[in-house]
């Protein structure tokens, strides 16, 4: 997996590259706020990209934003980014926690994340994830029926996060039937 990387003018932007895993048959948070206004307009971003590319929109689903917002808030508590889960799980197995896959004969998800200064927009985060090839893949994976959009803003974040006040942005799709 790749990272990218971007510098914004008093800011620090960065992008983990995404995990897709498809299958047939914590520590008390710290000071933290969730950005419904920032959530929405994920969404909205997401499903306006999708349409211009005859894509199919995603419907939110409560299972994949509970995932989505329990990730964006561990990496924040705990100090860390990526896919993995804090514990080493994977992140297809967290995710499969909340969006259960037992009684579908087909399952599949994928995520997207981010982290940045305050002031990332969704316009921001869709440019970053158009932005880098496996991002764009699942944006424009044609399976996606579902998502689930966290956005989690920590002041004085610890560990990778340098004491920053920093937003950090997951998304979670999913395909079942």
């Amino acid at each position: 997996m790749g990272i990218a990387r971007r510098i914004i003018p008093g800011s620090l932007l960065v992008v983990v590259a995404v995990a897709v895993f498809a299958a047939t048959s914590h520590a008390a948070p710290r000071r933290y706020t969730r950005l419904t206004s920032l959530e929405t307009g994920v969404l909205a971003d997401i499903n306006t990209f999708r349409a211009q590319h005859g894509l199919a929109r995603l419907t939110l689903n409560r299972d994949l934003t509970a995932a989505a917002s329990e990730h964006s808030t561990e990496m924040a508590t705990d100090g860390y980014f990526a896919h993995t889960s804090y514990d080493g799980q994977a992140f297809w197995k967290r995710i499969q926690s909340f969006y259960s896959s037992s009684s579908w004969p087909y399952w599949s998800v994928g995520e997207n994340l981010l982290w940045s200064s305050p002031d990332v927009d969704a316009d921001d985060a869709l440019k970053l994830w158009v932005a880098s090839p496996e991002h764009l893949a699942n944006l424009l994976n044609p399976r996606w029926r579902q998502i689930g959009v966290s956005a989690v803003h920590m002041t004085q974040a610890p560990g990778i996060y340098r004491g920053l006040d920093v937003t950090i942005v997951t998304t979670d799709f999913g395909v079942r039937h």
